[in-house]
């Protein structure tokens, strides 16, 4: 061997085409197994998606092929820029209710027909997608937290409900319009009596069949002797089977003409390529909305990529998933859809079916395009009731009252967050609501915040660790007070940890030191600054010197960038034991009221 060896070069890569950086990781190592596993997938997600599809365009208030268009483009688009494998993109629930809400809002003088109504929801696709866009290019997907969980809980579950009560009037037959239950509720009551009891019928018929299938019709088939998968695509397609049957049956015997009312006519053929409208008039109406509808569309959309990402050891990243959410929305503004993200549902049983890549997505897309060019036509007689009944039973999945009973017990202050986004929701609609619901949620942490934890810690006999006084029997020294703050200082809570250090300096009139823990500050704002400057002043006028320890690194960086360390007039210490050793008197034992660690 050489003494002195020499680096190796490595070898060059084999030469590629620069056209094959624009093609997808996983699509450069497809395997045949990998495309029958995603087939599969993508066939189970198609005989799903078709009746949502038009289900979801109905619960918009828009032409039902305009579901099927929303579920072409962003898939494919999707599939080029998201990074999830299993995430399938098209309407959901939540963002169809959000989109009615946002177009029922709007001057009726920019909504003259239903053809200005469809481009306005194109509108509103593409005002989403250039911000999803624009946040994605910007590395925003942090805004995602903004939004709490408990905000988010109570949302979902009381748009399910608004959406569920809503879609009573297509059961029943009646005229009922409100986008809120004080609305609804009472134009449902008033019309009861002029239900159509056919079209009521049909609808129940379809729920309990949809309820049926979603519990029993799996396992019923597996004790038939079917193979698990072949069980498992035909409950999937349970839905598909409501959607014939209810068509076959109203066409045979006229239900039509009985009163029941269908889908109609829907155009066969390919997505059109269509322009949104350029009218700033309905751009600055629509602004907000689509801000909402962009928010609430990611974090339902990366939280499930998240979960389904975690099961298979992969990893989602939120500033692609912001680029490719905003690329599919912009192909559903252009193809004639309406705003899309991530569906909880149709994602779940794509991963569950086995889908590997976003090509899955692909395939599906191509099996909705198959099902507008052939089947449409035969969707005529399809009864508005069925589609109703399929949106009930996938929405009631999302109420979650146990929410409530969970956060109660844990923690009020989200409860109060859970509880005021869900009557806020209810009450007021969708929008209101889930200002209300961030309002509420900004306000509770502004006042966490603004009243931080300061813990007065002393010395744990035969260890170097400092905890609460109050809580452990531990060691105090005399002359000295040690406080830990447990939490950022920034200008909402710089004067409440003033007041409180004067407070404890008050209560032990020998004090000589006053040691500042800071293992668990992040960050020191300038208007903190100031109050540690204030509280350093104060202190030494009462012949008291102010120390700190456990400084984080870039915590002191920037009071390295002031004069406040060499105004302070004490030491700044690596260990609080350190700081106790160096200063602190004789030891005394603080014995603590009993209370839980």
């Amino acid at each position: 061997m050489s003494p002195n060896p020499q680096p190796s070069t490595p070898p060059s890569p084999p030469s590629r085409a620069r056209g094959s950086r624009l093609v997808p990781v996983w699509l450069r190592a497809y395997s045949r197994d990998t495309g029958a596993r995603d087939g599969l997938a993508a066939l189970i997600v198609t005989l799903m998606l078709i009746p949502q599809s038009l289900a979801y365009a109905q619960l918009a208030g828009l032409p039902p092929q305009a579901g099927l268009y929303a579920s072409i483009a962003p898939l494919l688009l999707y599939a080029l820029f998201g990074s999830s494998s299993a995430l399938a993109v098209g309407p959901v629930a939540v963002l169809s209710l959000m989109t009615a809400a946002a177009l029922g809002g709007l001057d009726p003088a920019l909504l003259p027909d239903a053809a200005a109504r469809m481009q306005a929801a194109m509108t509103l696709a593409l005002l989403s997608g250039l911000m999803l866009l624009l946040m994605g290019l910007l590395r925003l997907g942090f805004l995602a937290s903004f939004l709490s969980h408990p905000v988010i809980a109570g949302f979902i579950t009381a748009s399910g409900l608004l959406i569920a009560t809503g879609q009573l009037k297509t059961l029943l037959n009646v005229r009922a319009e409100g986008q809120d239950l004080p609305t609804l509720l009472p134009a449902l009551i008033q019309q009861l009596p002029q239900t159509h009891g056919l079209s009521l019928a049909i609808g129940l018929a379809v729920l309990a069949w949809l309820v049926f299938s979603r519990r029993h019709l799996k396992p019923l088939l597996l004790r038939l002797g079917l193979g698990p998968r072949w069980a498992d695509l035909l409950s999937r397609a349970a839905p598909v089977a409501a959607l014939i049957v209810s068509t076959a049956l109203s066409q045979a015997f006229d239900w039509a003409g009985q009163g029941v009312k269908v889908v109609g006519s829907i155009p066969a053929g390919l997505p059109p390529l269509s322009l949104p409208s350029l009218d700033p008039t309905l751009w600055r109406e629509l602004a907000l909305p689509a801000l909402l509808i962009s928010i609430v569309g990611f974090v339902e959309s990366v939280s499930v990529a998240q979960t389904l990402a975690a099961k298979r050891r992969e990893r989602i990243l939120p500033d692609r998933e912001l680029v490719a959410l905003g690329a599919g929305n912009l192909g559903a503004a252009f193809s004639g859809g309406y705003p899309v993200t991530g569906g909880f549902a149709r994602s779940v049983v794509n991963f569950d079916a086995g889908a590997r890549t976003p090509a899955a997505g692909v395939y599906t897309a191509g099996g909705i395009l198959l099902a507008g060019l052939l089947l449409t036509p035969a969707l005529y007689h399809l009864p508005q009731a069925t589609l109703a009944a399929t949106i009930i039973v996938a929405v009631l999945s999302l109420v979650d009252f146990s929410v409530l009973r969970r956060t109660w017990g844990y923690a009020k202050a989200d409860f109060l967050a859970v509880a005021g986004t869900l009557l806020a929701t209810l009450g007021l609609g969708v929008e209101p609501g889930l200002i209300v619901g961030v309002g509420i949620s900004l306000a509770l942490h502004l006042h966490r915040s603004s009243r931080p934890h300061i813990a007065e810690v002393g010395q744990v006999p035969g260890t170097e660790s400092y905890r609460n006084v109050q809580r452990h029997a531990v060691l105090t020294r005399e002359g000295l007070l040690g406080l830990r703050i447990d939490e950022s200082l920034y200008f909402a809570n710089a004067r409440a940890v003033e007041d409180h250090i004067n407070a404890a300096v008050a209560q032990h009139p020998e004090l000589r030191h006053v040691v500042l823990q800071c293992s668990a500050i992040n960050a020191i704002d300038a208007s903190a600054l100031e109050s540690l400057e204030a509280i350093a002043h104060r202190l030494h006028e009462a012949g008291i010197a102010l120390h700190l320890s456990e400084v984080k690194g870039p915590v002191m960086d920037r009071l390295q960038r002031s004069d406040f360390l060499q105004q302070m007039g004490g030491q700044v210490f690596l260990t609080h034991h350190q700081a106790v050793c160096t200063l602190g008197g004789e030891p005394r034992p603080s014995t603590p009221p009993p209370a839980a660690d």
